[in-house]
């Protein structure tokens, strides 16, 4: 009997002993509470469609591969409203941003797509957050027609376009999910 265990290999006690040692050998950085770091694989996120006047904000589920629209919110020229974008993350509490990034036909940077980008750095700093870049090219039309058909199937009205910004970031959580 003793001489089918060794033939298996080592037995449980040896690899406790080995996962122990691991774990023993591991540097651990002080003075960083590790219960507070980010999961390696965001669960919640949240996606914006970024826009001069607006930003279209939606909520992304990993687990139930879900996304949503959320708000719109306002931007302009003093930026975006902090204020609401503050309490939105405060609220959902996510573990990653998506930002849409508006790129040409050819893979090419436009002025919208530097703003974007800018506005990527200011969530990455105000929240630390990982923020990460999503190809948006035909959200605002696959929006569009997500909208229309809502309201052709009578979930939607004419005064709900305004969340069109809203849909656009669902989209973009959407294109994220495909792949996480």
């Amino acid at each position: 009997m003793r001489e089918k265990r060794r033939a298996a290999g080592p037995g449980p006690r040896a690899e406790k002993q080995s996962i122990a040692s691991d774990l023993n050998s591991r540097t651990v950085v002080p003075n960083i509470d590790q219960s507070a770091a980010p999961p390696l694989v965001p669960q919640v996120v949240l996606g914006f469609d970024y826009g001069a006047r607006r930003i279209g904000v939606a909520l992304g589920n990993v687990i139930s591969r879900s996304a949503r629209a959320l708000e719109v919110l306002g931007n302009g020229e003093r930026g975006p409203d902090w204020t609401r974008l503050d309490n939105v993350v405060r609220e959902w509490r996510p573990d990653a941003l998506l930002v849409g990034l508006p790129l040409t036909i050819n893979d090419g940077e436009q002025a919208t797509s530097l703003a974007a980008r800018a506005f990527a750095d200011q969530l990455r700093s105000r929240y630390g957050l990982n923020v990460t870049l999503i190809d948006e090219r035909h959200s605002s039309r696959e929006a569009a027609q997500r909208f229309a058909a809502r309201r052709a199937g009578g979930v939607a009205k004419r005064k709900h376009a305004a969340a069109l910004d809203a849909v656009a970031a669902e989209i973009i959580v959407e294109r994220w999910l495909e792949h996480a």
